[in-house]
Order: structure tokens, then C-alpha cells, then sequence
């Protein structure tokens, strides 16, 4: 049987992983080639088919699909797995390449390299010009001198952060914690999720998982995987002896405020059990900095959805796109909480630099045509300082796909949880899709793979999942977020045949009724929650004149802290002024288009929610050099309820009206209570 190529096995895996045709524009687009190679390697791959005695059918306007008995099929997925490629692609080449690199005590010879990799040293020495500007993005050196060979040479912890970098660049969540034989057998990802820790992550994990700290159950799916992911990274690097030496910078940051030491402690000495490894000191600081960092930038990136240019930026897209469609995107709380959410780490990404996967573009392009092109002309229009690559292009319309179909709750028989790999988006998109076409289905919400893993088979009907998970088979269903018509006829055949007959054998009426009880009364203790913070963050409300006179920016901050002592909102006034100045340096807290500023922050050092106005009696520069005359301080404790965070995020979206800008500018403490009240009322009122 004839050799095949990597790139040859990259589209026998798409066409084996769909179950209608595809084109050849998505699967150029999916591994990264022109259309015309595509065509080009069709004849190859059709030749080999015809051994398993399956057919390649290509349908005019629709695109490409495999054809053949199941059998022929299980055979040709066997063989894939099985199969070593002829050639490596040169994306595989940087990936071995690096993996080897970083993993190595000493330098590398490039006939080392090229003899692995099959290929002659001067593709090695292409390849390595083309990564050394990733390597230095890191702060890590690529050396290569004539007779010494290669190396990466660096900070420890830098080349930690490249790993995780790579992994993001190039695995999905399915291939670190499912079950993707497709990904395994392939030697150059094997050996990158060696790289990676994978052997020891779900051990990582679940030590992880059973020292119940409530703040890991409150992390965003995505922070919870990078930390996880730097854990599992860690695990192997100290391993093969590549620890932390002690001395070198660990991670652990001058504005902590300790409060990680002796978790992480106990955390290390449960992992060394398990792992067979003993972690020196300097590891114990390196997760210790690391778990702060990840609780200080979900605290910052939680508050209010980020910064306000952000928050503006949500604005002129929905905008844009509402203006272009005559649809009343505006109006969709919904679709503004999810941009918020899903664009803060996307923007940070495409700064980083770091590659944008969306396995669904393709089929994204082609449901959804006329919203693709309609969102990618709202977000040229901004004028970013950066490009928006059409992977994340795709992300925003799936949640404006959702807002387009979300339909009014209908009444519903089958409890569903879903887990999707692309967060909100996709989770929102694929809610909708279920709630127009299968009305008996109730989304109880969207959970991360890790609480799925682990939640009791009583509190739903079905999992529906757009990934591999790490569980039984028999625990969940897989599909799209697009749901297509098979995928339909698929679920309605899973419900039929297992859940239903499961609730069969329970007993339904009373299951039913407690949990409609006990969801009525998690509804009211939301709204309670909900009217409690508005009613106390008003009545702490408060609005004072500053005498700034010669004050620096620290300075003005520090005289608005000093005004909160012995109110019992605050402890630490100087930790607060170094946590306020950091997130000014991060990014911009001015009111675009004003001479108004949003400082906010969460603390452990604040005990209460507090929202204090500040005129100065001379404008304070910014970084940037923006002037600004009056601060708006919005301060809430690290830990914090989703209806606090709620509250607090439509205040802050309501400084993007001119109305309070002007209110807050000019006129007096109760003018200003009495709008702010007004606008929560009818917030609330919305959510009745």
C-alpha cells in the first residue's frame, strides 16, 4: 500500500470527521494550504480510497465527501492511527523543532535535526529564521553557531510561558483532556503533548479539584485551562530537570499579598505523593505567583468585563452591525455580556500574537454568509490598531447568530448542561439552535469539561457536548454548535433511546417537580441578591470635591483612598493605590470622548462594594497623556456574586451614556443617585 503525506492524513481525518460534504476551500482553510493543492492532492487521495473500497463522491456547489460501508471505514480510521507519514509539513517541522529545543540539556546539532525530520539542514536552517521572532517574543534566545549546533537559550520560567504558548497555538481542548486518537497518532503532537505534561495533567487536575478552593471553581473555563495547563507544563519540566532554580525570578509578585503560600503548600505535598516528584522551594513560589496571577487577572478582567475601551468598543460593533442589518442588536443584554466576555482574552491574544483557532469557520462562512460578511465590515470600520483574523471574525458571528435566534423559553421536557469548547459563543449559538429546533429540550446553562466530569447524574437529564470529554460515552452526546440536520435526527435518537428511558426507570413527576421548586426559588434569591447590592451600593454612594492641587496621579489616588478610611470599606489603602496605578498602565480607564475615568479594582483588601465620585480641583495626567478631571472609584471585594458582578457591569455600561457622563461632570450627589437608581430599576425590571 502506498506511503501517504501529513498533509494527505490532515484531510482524510476532516472528511472521516464530517458528515456532509465539505469544500475545498474549507479544507484549504482548516490546514492551512491553497485550494489548489487541495485539488492537487485529491487524485493521490482518491487512489488510495479505492484499496479500502470507499469512494471519494465530489457534488458541484457542495463540496467533497467519503463513501463506503462502515467497515471500509473503521478500517481506513485504523490505518490513519497506525500509519507513519512519508513527510512532515512545515508546520510540523517548527512544532518538532521547538519541543526539541526546549526540552534539550545542550546544544542541538542541524544534522540532527535534519536527519529526524527527514529533510536537509538548509529546510532546518529555513525553518529556524523563520522562529526566532517567536522565540524572542518570550524573551528567549535562539543561538546558532557553525560547529556548536542549536539552542534556546533563557529564563526558565520564559520558556515555561513558550510551551504554553505552543500548546495553545496548536492543540484544542479535545486534545488535552479527551480522547482524539487522531492527534496521538501523530508523532510530532505526541511528542508536544509530552512537551506539555499530558501524561500528568488530569492527576494535576484532579489534585487540583479536590483541595476545594472555592476560587478555581469560579474561574472562566479559559483561565482555568491555562493555569492548569502551566501546572501540567511545570510537572513534566521538573521531571526531566528543568526546575525552578532557586533565585530566579519565580513568578511570585511583589503586590501579593501572600495569600497562595500555604495552599500551595499542602497542593505540592499532595501532587509529590501522587507524582512520585519532590518540587523544591522555588517551585512552591512559582505556583504560588502563578495562582496569584491567574486570581488577580480574572479579579481585574471580572470587574465590570474589563476596561471601558472595551466596553465601547462592544458598543460600535452592536452598533454597526444593528445599523447594517436593521435587527436591534442593542437591545440584547445578552449579546453584550457574551462580546464582553468573549472579547477581553480574544483581543489579548491577537496583541500576544498568539494563533486564533476556530475549527468551525467553514462551515460558519457557509450558514451564515451574509452576517460574516456584515461582522467583518462592522470591525474594519472601528479602526483597531490591530487585525481581527477571520477565526475570531467567525466567534463573533456565532454570537450574533445566537442573538439572531434566540427565541422567547418554551415549556420543556429533557434537561440539558452543555460543554463547548469555544466558550460562549459557541455555547449561546448552540443553545439557540436547540431552543428553534427542539423546543423539548431545557438548557439548564453552559459548564466547563471539568464540572461535567463531576456533576451528579441527578441534576440533569443530558449532557450535550461540541467536544471529547474525559468521561464515559455513554454520559454524553457529541455534536456541533451549528446542529446540523443529522446531528438533530442523532439527538432526538440519544434522548429517545437512553435518557428517556432512563427517567423511565426513576421516578419523574416528583424529580420534576423539586427541580422546578428549587429553580423558582434560586430565581428569587438572584433577584434578592441582585436588589440588595443596587440598594447598598447606592446608599453607599457618595460624591467629594478633592484638592489635588501639585498631585500627582499617586497622589490624587491616594488622597481618594485616604477619604475611604473608617468608612469599613477598606483595610489597605496602599496595596489598593499599587493594584489601581497597575491597571492604569494596562489600559486606558478614561471615558472616551470626557474628562471622566473609571478606576476600579477587586480586593481581598476591600470588604464592601463602594462607588465614590471624585472632582479634582486640577486636571490629573494619565498614561497616555489624557487630562482628566473627574474619577469615578468603583472598588469590590475579590470575592463577589454574580449579581454583584452583574450590577456593578451595568454601571460601568452606563458611563457610555452622555447623560450620567454630563450628571457626573457637573451636577449634584442626589441628581446622581436618583438617574443611577432609575436606570438599575429598569435593569431589573428587564430581568423579571
Amino acid at each position: 500500500m502506498k506511503k501517504i503525506t501529513a498533509r494527505q492524513r490532515q484531510i482524510l481525518w476532516l472528511l472521516l470527521g464530517v458528515n456532509e460534504e465539505i469544500t475545498a476551500a474549507e479544507i484549504a482553510e482548516s490546514i492551512g494550504v491553497s485550494v489548489r493543492t487541495v485539488h492537487r492532492e485529491m487524485e493521490d487521495i482518491e487512489q488510495l480510497l479505492g484499496e479500502f473500497g470507499l469512494d471519494l463522491i465530489r457534488k458541484s456547489g457542495k463540496g467533497i465527501a467519503l463513501s463506503g460501508p462502515e467497515p471500509a471505514l473503521a478500517e481506513l480510521r485504523l490505518f490513519l492511527r497506525e500509519e507513519k507519514p512519508a513527510e512532515y509539513s512545515g508546520e510540523d517541522r517548527k512544532i518538532f523543532e521547538l519541543c526539541l529545543l526546549l526540552e534539550a540539556e545542550e546544544p542541538v546539532k542541524l544534522f540532527t535535526l535534519a536527519h529526524s525530520l527527514k529533510v536537509t539542514v538548509a529546510t532546518i536552517s529555513y525553518d529556524l529564521d523563520e522562529l526566532e521572532p517567536w522565540v524572542r517574543k518570550f524573551g528567549l534566545e535562539l543561538v546558532r553557531r557553525r560547529g556548536y549546533g542549536v539552542e534556546i537559550t533563557g529564563l526558565e520560567v520564559d520558556k515555561r510561558r513558550a510551551i504554553c504558548r505552543l500548546a495553545a497555538e496548536h492543540l484544542d481542548l479535545s486534545d488535552l483532556v479527551g480522547h482524539t486518537p487522531q492527534t496521538e497518532s501523530n508523532p510530532v503532537f505526541r511528542l508536544l503533548l509530552t512537551t506539555v505534561g499530558k501524561s500528568n495533567l488530569m492527576s494535576v487536575e484532579s489534585m487540583l479539584w479536590d483541595m476545594e478552593w472555592k476560587w478555581t471553581a469560579e474561574l472562566p473555563e479559559i483561565v482555568y485551562m491555562e493555569m492548569l495547563l502551566g501546572l501540567a507544563v511545570s510537572t513534566r519540566r521538573i521531571e526531566i530537570g528543568r526546575g525552578m532554580v532557586s533565585g530566579e525570578e519565580a513568578g511570585y509578585s511583589r503586590l501579593s499579598d501572600h495569600r497562595n503560600i500555604a495552599g500551595t503548600e499542602q497542593f505540592v505535598s499532595r501532587l509529590e505523593t501522587v507524582l512520585g516528584q519532590e518540587f523544591p522551594r522555588a517551585e512552591i513560589l512559582y505556583f504560588a505567583g502563578l495562582f496569584d496571577r491567574v486570581q488577580d487577572s480574572f479579579s481585574s478582567s471580572g470587574f465590570a468585563y474589563g476596561d471601558i475601551e472595551l466596553m465601547e468598543m462592544v458598543y460600535r460593533l452592536t452598533e454597526s452591525v444593528a445599523k447594517r442589518t436593521g435587527l436591534p442588536f442593542q437591545r440584547d443584554r445578552s449579546l453584550r455580556e457574551g462580546l464582553l466576555e468573549h472579547m477581553d482574552p480574544a483581543l489579548k491574544r491577537i496583541r500576544e500574537g498568539t494563533r486564533i483557532r476556530n475549527p468551525l469557520l467553514g462551515p460558519i462562512r457557509k450558514d451564515y454568509e451574509y452576517l460574516f460578511t456584515v461582522v467583518r465590515a462592522a470591525a474594519q470600520d472601528m479602526k483597531l490598531e490591530l487585525t481581527i483574523p477571520d477565526e475570531e471574525i467567525g466567534f463573533l458571528v456565532m454570537h450574533f447568530g445566537a442573538s439572531v435566534e434566540r427565541l422567547n423559553q418554551l415549556r420543556r421536557s429533557v434537561r440539558a448542561i452543555l460543554v463547548c469548547a469555544s466558550g460562549l459563543s459557541s455555547s449561546r449559538l448552540l443553545a439557540t439552535r436547540l431552543a428553534k429546533e427542539m423546543p423539548q429540550i431545557e438548557v439548564l446553562g453552559n459548564i466547563s469539561w471539568y464540572e461535567a466530569a463531576r456533576l451528579p447524574d441527578m441534576d440533569y437529564d443530558l449532557i450535550i457536548s461540541t467536544i471529547d470529554l474525559p468521561i464515559d460515552k455513554e454520559r454524553y452526546i457529541k455534536i456541533s454548535p451549528l446542529l446540523t440536520g443529522d446531528e438533530i435526527e442523532k439527538l432526538l435518537n440519544y434522548i429517545h433511546n437512553i435518557t428517556l428511558n432512563e427517567q423511565d426507570t426513576a421516578a419523574p413527576q416528583e424529580s420534576g417537580n423539586t427541580s422546578r421548586e428549587e429553580a423558582a426559588l434560586s430565581r428569587l434569591k438572584s433577584y434578592k441578591g441582585i436588589l440588595d447590592e443596587m440598594v447598598s451600593l447606592l446608599e453607599r454612594f457618595r460624591f467629594h470635591p478633592l484638592d489635588n492641587s501639585g498631585l500627582s496621579l499617586s497622589g490624587t489616588l491616594s488622597g481618594m483612598l485616604n477619604l475611604l478610611n473608617g468608612s469599613g470599606v477598606i483595610d489597605d489603602a496602599d496595596i489598593l493605590l499599587e493594584r489601581l496605578l497597575e491597571r492604569e498602565r494596562m489600559a486606558s480607564q478614561v471615558i472616551p470622548d470626557t474628562g471622566l475615568a473609571l478606576f476600579h479594582t477587586r480586593s481581598s483588601h476591600v470588604h464592601m462594594s463602594s462607588l465614590t465620585l471624585y472632582r479634582l480641583r486640577q486636571p490629573v495626567l494619565l498614561e497616555g497623556g489624557t487630562e482628566v478631571r473627574v474619577i469615578l472609584l468603583m472598588l469590590a471585594p475579590r470575592k463577589l456574586s454574580k449579581e454583584s458582578l452583574e450590577v456593578l457591569s451595568e454601571i460601568s455600561a452606563l458611563l457610555l451614556n452622555s447623560e450620567l457622563v454630563k450628571l457626573l461632570e457637573e451636577r449634584t450627589e442626589p441628581e446622581i443617585r436618583r438617574y443611577l437608581s432609575s436606570e438599575l430599576l429598569h435593569f431589573f425590571e428587564n430581568k423579571m
